[in-house]
């Protein structure tokens, strides 16, 4: 088993906003899930955590639809902590005004704002936005072009088949001091995979399942596509986002978290109208051949890893705050996570 050797091992958190549950089972304010949002990417950064993800969904239960959006404000509250769009759903979304967001985010935190670029993990955003759903490749692949290009270049001649008209010498501002570092996010499919590699960008993992061993596959995958592809700057990196939960005991948070998972999966597939089919056997997906990272501190350090060790990413982020978990068994995760869980992976990797 090799240790892929890469810089720093970064750890953090990500969140799509997670709504209180009301006593009765109803939701109280969506406001009030942006707010503890924000709260909780504080409480991260006091604990040494290295970066926190904010992803993009647009129901009740997840209500943080506009990630750039608050990227800002957490640029304005945080002093060290790095902040990305986790993933930011391009396909719908127009990349001008996404990359203008985070040079603006930029100029308040400098060289702490990423973007993760992806297509989405429902077809929602394409009604919503009005867009045609079949046109979900071109609308993809042309915009991630045009977003690429933005972060090359203030003065864009560019023309693309999402765009009725071409770009002629347009000026793009406000701009970061540096480029904005880029991730390509993919579920792990081969051709999101070879994409990252052919376009010379780091790779961000969504992973709901499967097993440590799968996904190392994956990896070997992307660096040998990085190595035919003969890119000539920079080096292959992955980052890998998981679900996942610390409690003081691996029993109690491993129960704790799956219910609530349990819970978030039935309500987002049935707010999305889609069958209520949650992923099966997450109990075994808690174990040690699975992916979901729901435990005690020295388990999960544990674990976290072994992943590395296989896979070698350089960076693992976990969604904690699901299916209305309470905001302060969620900000003692993130306590847990910095104070107990960090240092052993610190010391290993």
């Amino acid at each position: 088993m090799t240790m892929h050797q890469s810089k720093k091992f970064e750890l953090g958190v990500y969140t799509f906003g997670n709504t209180p549950r009301l006593a009765d089972g109803g939701y109280a304010s969506t406001a009030q899930a942006i707010r503890n949002a924000l709260e909780a990417v504080q409480l991260a950064e006091d604990v040494g955590l290295d970066f926190f993800g904010f992803g993009e969904h647009h129901t009740n239960s997840m209500p943080l639809s506009s990630p750039t959006s608050v990227i800002n404000a957490a640029a304005a509250l945080t002093k060290t902590i790095k902040l990305g769009a986790t993933v930011s759903v391009l396909s719908t979304d127009d990349p001008i005004r996404v990359f203008q967001q985070l040079a603006t985010a930029d100029a308040v935190a400098p060289g702490r704002i990423e973007l993760v670029a992806g297509r989405g993990s429902s077809a929602i955003t394409f009604s919503l936005f009005d867009y045609q759903e079949q046109d979900y490749d071109m609308l993809f692949s042309s915009k991630l072009s045009l977003l690429l290009e933005l972060n090359r270049s203030a003065c864009i001649s560019w023309s693309g088949p999402h765009r009725q008209r071409s770009l002629a010498g347009a000026k793009i501002y406000p701009r970061p001091e540096n480029p904005l570092r880029l991730w390509l996010g993919s579920g792990g499919s081969p051709a999101s995979v070879m994409r990252a590699a052919e376009l010379g960008l780091p790779l961000f993992l969504g992973i709901l399942g499967g097993s440590p061993t799968q996904w190392a596959r994956y990896g070997q995958i992307y660096r040998d596509a990085w190595a035919r592809a003969g890119n000539v700057s920079g080096s292959p990196e992955i980052a890998v986002a998981t679900h996942g939960f610390i409690g003081e005991h691996d029993s109690d948070a491993r129960q704790l978290y799956l219910e609530h998972e349990l819970r978030m999966f039935r309500t987002g597939l049935a707010e999305i109208g889609l069958p209520d089919s949650p992923p099966p056997d997450r109990i075994k997906e808690s174990g040690l051949d699975g992916m979901v990272f729901a435990g005690g501190p020295e388990n999960v350090a544990g674990r976290i890893i072994g992943l590395q060790r296989l896979l070698g990413h350089s960076r693992q982020i976990l969604q904690m705050d699901v299916g209305g978990l309470s905001h302060s068994a969620f900000m003692k995760s993130i306590e847990l996570l910095g104070t107990r869980v960090l240092p052993v992976i610190r010391r290993a990797v």
